[in-house]
């Protein structure tokens, strides 16, 4: 049937002479078994005709005509349903058939105002009328024409209508409109998130900042009921936050919108589990949103102040443990390091006050136990952040919890990345060709192959696509030399990372060769000379640093043994102890249980102590002593004669 045209012919025909609605009826549903078949995109592009847009007109008009019973009505929702399938090929003449303008009546003009007959009413077919308009206009708003026909039908007032918080509490018997509202306020924010980038100009002149801030006011009461309601409204704000429009982020800023969002979050974040997907997606909305109204402005980093910088310590405290786990938390692991970057970094007032609190540790932790995607943007972070002389200090002192240091935990991410590239390095990590100190398994495959003039070289691009140059700028402002917590192994690659940028220069020279040859061109004797001067001086510090190597490990080796022989040293000492010990009870089991050898150890003491002692001298015996005699002090008492004077003696042994 597809094949000959059914479909455009049906909506053709549909609007034939025929009791009112019953041939419009049967047309209605063979349309519809077109639409739900296999053939779905032949059958839309069939309808998509001027001719069948302009009869698809007059039969929603012929509808609406008719009285409003529940059959009629069901079947205008059909003929609402074909025009939305129909909006999606971006080729559909609804605007030029005018049918589009007179579909948005309905959105921008109030129920009062429409005539009796076309009145809408709160039933349900109705309500899935106006739910289906909206719905049409995000289809529509991907055209460029729509706006200008938007502009003229009021489409921005009508939506800020639909999105506005009640005034009052409606009472019990309304409280089936009051279901109705809320369906129309989510259709409506989802239709304004498409819609408000697209009518900027419009949207600042309807004051759309402040209706949206104001319903987030109104969602904040009751967050349980109105959580969808927050997470569209968050929608919208992150939507046209994103354009980067300055009117749009200051005018939001005035309105204090930094602080609102802040306390938001921090009141999801209370009550969030790890299943909740829609507060998790709100979090990382608004952590997008103050990302994009911090990035540009100082005093807007100012404004994220303390407050702002607690929240981002605290998610990131959570680490990356369910970066996998789906429902958003990716998401939310990066908006939080982009708001680090975009609300923090940059201003001294946040950057003072997330040092403090350890953030520099905690970015440090995360490129620990990140996925390698999260790796690029930390370390950018990293190196931002060392504009500030606090942190250098900070980064030299973390420790992970396997205590490694944190030029260790760079040295091996370069490692890691050298493996993933594919170059070539010998078993020790050292240099392997002191040709190609850093050449990529990439860069190697096209080496045979000549780039354009305004193309950059594998060289290059090789910078671009991968974490070396940023270890090495992070190791440079940490400085080379005397780095805590260095194994062996890290000082091997510790030779080549010192090396990187003069490897890289002389690199680029050699392609630059490479491709000259290839061109067939020869360069004059003196370029030649000093395109083979540079290529020797890439030769010339990669075997230093070879040699350098083989130096490193070669010490370590000669420590390896002397630590070996002093361990075997300790080993024996022990074992000898062991033996001496083992000896000793042997010898005190053999004196306690066996009364004879007690009695000859025993007698071989008392032998030993006679021996020991020294036979008594008689006093002639001793040989005569001889002294001399000093004076030591000498004082006068007052009395007449020798018996005036006292005199202290002493005397030394000759």
């Amino acid at each position: 049937m597809l094949d000959a045209g059914a479909a455009g012919t049906v909506c053709l025909h549909m609007n034939s002479a025929d009791p009112p609605g019953r041939f419009l009826s049967c047309c209605s549903e063979i349309l519809w078994i077109l639409l739900d078949s296999s053939g779905r995109e032949d059958a839309v592009a069939q309808l998509c005709s001027l001719d069948c847009v302009v009869s698809l007109k007059e039969a929603f008009s012929s509808v609406l005509a008719l009285t409003s019973q529940g059959f009629d009505l069901q079947l205008r929702n059909y003929l609402l349903v074909f025009t939305t399938l129909i909006a999606e090929n971006p080729n559909c003449p609804l605007i030029e058939s005018l049918f589009a303008k007179q579909l948005l009546g309905y959105i921008t003009l109030p129920e009062l105002e429409i005539s009796s007959a076309q009145k809408l009413t709160h039933s349900k077919e109705d309500l899935k009328m106006k739910k289906l308009l909206l719905n049409l206009l995000i289809l529509l708003s991907r055209n460029v024409a729509a706006a200008q026909l938007f502009r003229e039908e009021l489409v921005m007032v009508s939506l800020l209508r639909f999105v506005a918080p009640p005034k009052k509490q409606p009472s019990l018997p309304q409280s089936a409109i009051l279901s109705q509202q809320e369906e129309l306020q989510l259709q409506a924010l989802e239709t304004l998130a498409s819609i408000a980038p697209v009518m900027l100009q419009d949207y600042m002149g309807c004051q759309g900042n402040t209706h949206l801030l104001l319903l987030l006011d109104w969602c904040c009461d009751a967050r349980d009921r109105r959580k969808l309601q927050m997470q569209r409204c968050i929608r919208v704000l992150r939507a046209v936050t994103s354009l980067g429009e300055q009117s749009v982020n200051q005018d939001l800023s005035d309105q204090g919108a930094i602080h609102q969002l802040l306390g938001i979050i921090i009141q999801l974040e209370d009550v969030c589990d790890e299943g909740d997907a829609v507060t998790i997606e709100m979090m990382s909305n608004i952590q997008l949103i103050l990302s994009a109204l911090c990035e540009t402005d100082l005093h807007r980093k100012e404004l994220f102040g303390s407050e702002g910088v607690e929240m981002v310590v605290h998610f990131l405290k959570k680490g990356s443990e369910n970066f996998y786990h789906g429902l958003g938390h990716n998401k939310l692991l990066i908006s939080t390091i982009d708001c680090v970057w975009s609300c923090i970094v940059g201003c001294c007032i946040t950057e003072n006050q997330f040092l403090w609190k350890d953030g520099a540790g905690l970015l440090l932790d995360l490129l620990r136990s990140s996925p390698r995607c999260m790796h690029g943007i930390i370390l950018s972070i990293l190196l931002d952040l060392f504009n500030n002389p606090d942190t250098r200090p900070l980064i030299l002192d973390w420790r992970d919890a396997d205590g490694r240091s944190a030029p260790s935990v760079l040295l091996q991410l370069w490692r890691d990345q050298e493996e993933e590239l594919g170059v070539l390095r010998d078993e020790n990590g050292g240099i392997a060709d002191p040709e190609k100190p850093l050449l990529t398994r990439f860069q190697d495959k096209i080496s045979n192959l000549s780039f354009s003039a305004n193309a950059p070289s594998a060289a290059v691009l090789e910078t671009m696509e991968n974490l070396r140059g940023k270890i090495y700028l992070l190791l440079s402002r940490l400085g080379f030399q005397d780095l805590p917590g260095l194994s062996v192994e890290d000082h091997v690659t510790l030779g080549i990372v010192m090396r990187y940028l003069d490897f890289k220069v002389c690199e680029v020279w050699n392609e630059i060769r490479s491709e000259l040859s290839l061109d067939d061109v020869k360069p004059v004797t003196s370029d030649e000379k000093a395109l083979h001067s540079i290529s020797m001086t890439l030769m010339g510090k990669a075997q230093s640093v070879k040699e350098e190597q083989i130096r490193i490990l070669e010490e370590q080796k000669q420590q390896e043994i002397k630590e070996e022989i002093r361990i075997y040293a300790e080993m024996k000492s022990h074992r000898t102890q062991e033996d001496l010990a083992a000896k000793s009870w042997e010898n005190y089991v053999a004196r306690t249980s066996n009364y004879n050898i007690l009695k000859e150890e025993k007698a071989r003491r008392k032998k030993h102590l006679k021996s020991k002692l020294k036979p008594k001298e008689a006093p002639g015996d001793r040989p005569p002593k001889n002294f001399i005699t000093h004076i030591m002090a000498m004082k006068t008492t007052g009395e007449p004669g020798p018996s005036g004077v006292e005199v202290s003696l002493a005397r030394t042994v000759i």
